[in-house]
């Protein structure tokens, strides 16, 4: 018959199993993070070579899509090396593996992307949507990823880095849109609104991740938001969200040292932030590392006392047949120790002191686990409130006929005025979805 510490064995075994899936998780969110940069950078060149009528950044284009291409093919033999008999920990196969077909298929058109773009046969606004679209598709792997963690330490972690990665998509699409105003010469007041509205996404993004990363983190953040790159940037963005621009002639000329040093700027800023993603992942890959060793420890000293309970089988059987210390121990009230102070030093003296401190290693184990519990829903709120939002906008774009920036300002304004959280609004448009849906009799 299995005991109880055999339960407990099999139960830290199975989270190292987590641990490890968790690992290879990060591994894969930190390939993906390296491809989205290379393709933000992309399509930023890309709109920029066709606002210039394929005069400017020809050469630097074909550069960075070399290294876009490299970068998809360490993504493409990650996802060759997944088992299809096994999954990620917390995430279902089907869900995972329909994100990965969907961001593959995304990549296999891109080469008709691209020979659109050199041709000049799409519109620098396509392009933008184009590979928003399939950036997209690669962050919906990522946020499986970071939706299957089941350790708060390092759940808390990846909603740093899933929420920074997407403040830097909104950075990249930012400078993408610049380009193409400037680059042509003109914008109008749509443009000017999607650029504002692209500014205060990344704000609030980035608030998400000042909650949940590192001091040390933050302080590196911060060293480089307060640098003179973000002044330069804010007058640009005043330049380009205020001033109306009269259009150019129609025929292709150089482009304007505005529009340069505007993507300079913004290219300088998001590979700042790249930095601050390549730190998170390798928070992520340590953090792993470290959680998995001291799991290993701990199951070596619960394997230690089973080896000694299965030698003493004998004494144990007899001691056991002449007294009820099992029954009171259970019931007794008392203080469990400390977690990692149980070791296989233990095993030495079997007997109630062996049987309270396996007692005590259930209840410190039960407790370790609601703890991370708790502290994981705290997480997870945080990672699902931009789908609640995003979910909740889309609802009345459809039911209200409001564009996507009138559905975001009347939420806010709803916040604002009943001084609720966006997320909580969200939820409450999201609870009348059935009632819009129903026909009307």
């Amino acid at each position: 018959m299995k005991s109880g510490l055999s339960f407990l064995v099999a139960a830290r075994q199975g989270e190292i199993v987590e641990l490890e899936q968790l690992a290879r998780s990060s591994e894969l969110t930190n390939l993906l993070g390296q491809l989205i940069h290379k393709l933000q950078r992309e399509r930023g060149a890309s709109n920029v070579f066709l606002a210039s009528g394929g005069v400017q950044f020809a050469e630097q284009r074909q550069q960075i899509m070399a290294s876009s291409d490299v970068a998809i093919a360490h993504a493409r033999d990650f996802f060759d090396r997944l088992d299809p008999q096994a999954s990620f920990a917390g995430i279902s196969r089907a869900r995972l593996f329909s994100r990965i077909a969907y961001a593959l298929h995304g990549l296999d058109a891109l080469p008709g992307l691209r020979q659109r773009i050199a041709q000049q046969a799409i519109a620098a606004m396509d392009v933008v949507n184009a590979y928003v679209k399939l950036i997209t598709s690669l962050l919906a792997v990522v946020f499986e990823a970071a939706d299957s963690a089941t350790d708060p330490d390092i759940s808390r972690l990846l909603v740093a880095y899933f929420n920074f990665m997407q403040g830097k998509e909104l950075a990249g699409q930012e400078r993408a849109i610049g380009a193409v105003i400037l680059g042509y010469g003109r914008s109008n007041a749509e443009q000017q609104q999607q650029l504002l509205n692209l500014i205060d996404g990344q704000e609030r993004c980035l608030q998400t991740f000042r909650s949940f990363a590192d001091q040390d983190t933050l302080s590196f953040w911060s060293t480089q938001e307060s640098g003179p790159l973000t002044a330069e940037l804010e007058r640009l963005r005043r330049m380009v969200c205020t001033t109306h621009l009269a259009a150019k002639p129609q025929a292709p000329a150089p482009m304007d040292d505005l529009s340069v040093t505007w993507y300079d700027c913004c290219t300088r800023r998001i590979d700042g932030m790249r930095q601050i993603e390549d730190r998170l992942a390798e928070q992520l890959q340590t953090l792993c590392r470290e959680k998995i060793l001291r799991a290993k420890s701990e199951l070596q000293a619960y394997n230690e006392i089973l080896q000694t309970l299965s030698s003493q089988k004998a004494t144990a059987e007899a001691e056991h047949a002449n007294a009820t210390h099992s029954t009171f121990s259970f019931f007794d009230d008392h203080q469990p120790r400390p977690p990692g102070e149980v070791t296989g030093s233990m095993a030495a003296s079997y007997g109630p002191q062996m049987e309270r401190a396996i007692l005590e290693m259930m209840q410190e184990q039960a407790q370790r686990l609601q703890t991370m519990s708790d502290e994981l829903n705290k997480a997870k709120a945080a990672l699902h409130e931009r789908k609640y939002v995003e979910r909740a906008k889309g609802l009345l774009m459809t039911h209200r006929q409001l564009s996507e920036e009138a559905a975001y300002k009347m939420m806010r304004q709803m916040a604002m005025e009943q001084n609720r959280h966006l997320v909580d609004v969200a939820k409450s448009v999201l609870a009348l979805e059935s009632y819009l849906n129903t026909p009307a009799a």
